[in-house]
């Protein structure tokens, strides 16, 4: 079963690059076989997007891409100190980095919402920290 549900164009890209990076990083068969699954339906969705501008949205998805890969590498990190319990320096640094990277993220899909005009877009309020 599934529900189709209205989001933001910068969802969807985010959605699409968390995918990639899926198809990328894990090797599990079975897994692999539900990921591809739902890229290749998604994948179907951001056609038009590509249609509108190709190169515009190579560049935001790739830009979206690396800064999902980076909260995928600092949630690697985070996890392997915690299976030894080290919360040393770097454990509180990259837990520190994960929601800098997640305001990064935010830009990125607000970027993409602005550029392609989407109905929907991703609202944040956070306690200032800059």
């Amino acid at each position: 079963m599934n529900i189709e549900i209205p989001i933001s164009v910068g969802e969807l890209v985010d959605k699409l690059t968390i995918l990639e990076i899926k198809k990328e990083k894990i090797q599990d068969t079975n897994k692999l076989i539900n990921i591809n699954n739902e890229y290749d339906e998604l994948t179907k969705l951001a056609i038009q997007l590509k249609n509108k501008n190709e190169e515009e949205y190579t560049k935001l998805f790739n830009e979206l891409k690396t800064v999902n890969l980076k909260l995928w590498e600092i949630e690697d990190k985070i996890r392997i100190l915690e299976s030894e319990k080290i919360f040393n320096e770097e454990f509180v640094e990259l837990a520190r980095s994960v929601y800098f990277t997640n305001d990064e993220r935010f830009e990125s899909k607000n970027k993409i919402n602005k550029y392609f005009g989407s109905e929907f877009a991703e609202e944040k309020q956070y306690i200032e920290y800059k």
